[in-house]
């Protein structure tokens, strides 16, 4: 009984992301996504007799040549985009002081994004990652292949807690062959004990390979402590505990120096690895945010 009211609740979890993220998706992202990702791969088509209006760079002088009158080349999108998502499932993901954790964020953006693939005619596939591939779901098109990504987004339970951006892009740059758009949605904090991205060799070469993203997601609270006294904190990666005395100005600063210094740490490594990104706060709407990561691209 209990196997089969677990399962009407989920059910009714993927019919509501479902509902939510069409809507966005054909209303809102529809148009934005497919300008984003229009033209990328085009394949040569025909050629035709010239028209008025005509881009003249698309004129084919070798049989314009042949038959004394000017023709063009038409071309004709590639329907065979992919889009690979790269989900980070680690600890920290369960983090959220509003109506949402991060983990929600992050599970309603990747519908919106499997969505939108699926109306462009594209196909999407993802990679669950903690400090190691926790799930590879091949790329592939249809609604079903949709809410099954869905369904792993709301119940995956990971083995692991810890992060590697590393691990999930070397996965991605060995596993796609072929060129793809892929969305790194996770809250990026995957540091060095000096204070260093970790992940900048492997985002590097990805980003060489394929056309990569990152959404960044993160919760205000993350940014600075409030003044609350002494309080127990829990990493929950490590699961270790620290009890911290937030009355102190003096913690206080060294706390937002360190998160201030990691955030632009990561923000200049994406900048120099040329990887367009955007950072969304669990406790806003992330529809311009992400119109504005597509017109980025």
């Amino acid at each position: 009984m209990a196997q089969r009211t677990n399962t009407t609740e989920l059910l009714k979890k993927v019919r509501k992301i479902e509902i939510k993220s069409r809507g966005l998706s054909r209303q809102i992202f529809a148009g934005e996504y497919h300008s984003a990702f229009k033209g990328r791969g085009m394949a040569f088509s025909e050629v035709r007799e010239y028209q008025y209006g005509d881009e003249i760079r698309n004129i084919d002088w070798n049989v314009t040549a042949r038959h004394g009158t000017p023709f063009v080349k038409v071309f004709e999108e590639e329907r065979e985009l992919t889009v690979m998502l790269l989900v980070d499932v680690s600890g920290s993901r369960l983090f959220g002081t509003t109506d949402r954790l991060k983990k929600d964020l992050i599970t309603e953006i990747s519908a919106v994004l499997s969505f939108s693939a699926g109306m462009n005619n594209d196909k999407v596939g993802v990679i669950f990652f903690s400090d190691k591939i926790e799930k590879f779901i091949p790329p592939k098109k249809g609604r079903s292949h949709t809410l099954r990504i869905i369904r792993e987004l709301l119940e995956l339970q990971p083995q692991r807690r810890q992060t590697d951006i590393s691990e999930a892009l070397r996965f991605l740059t060995n596993a796609i062959k072929k060129r793809c758009s892929a969305f790194v949605l996770s809250d990026m904090m995957d540091f060095s004990p000096e204070g260093a991205v970790r992940c900048e060799s492997a985002l590097k070469i990805a980003a060489n390979k394929h056309d990569v993203g990152v959404i960044r997601t993160y919760d205000h609270r993350e940014a600075s402590l409030p003044n609350v006294g002494i309080i127990e904190l829990l990493d929950a990666e490590s699961n270790q505990k620290i009890w911290v005395d937030t009355a102190s100005q003096s913690v206080r600063s060294r706390y937002e120096r360190w998160w201030k210094t990691t955030e632009q740490a990561m923000l200049q490594t994406l900048s120099k690895c040329k990887v367009d990104s955007v950072s969304i706060s669990t406790g806003e709407d992330y529809v311009r945010p992400l119109i504005t990561l597509f017109k980025q691209r």
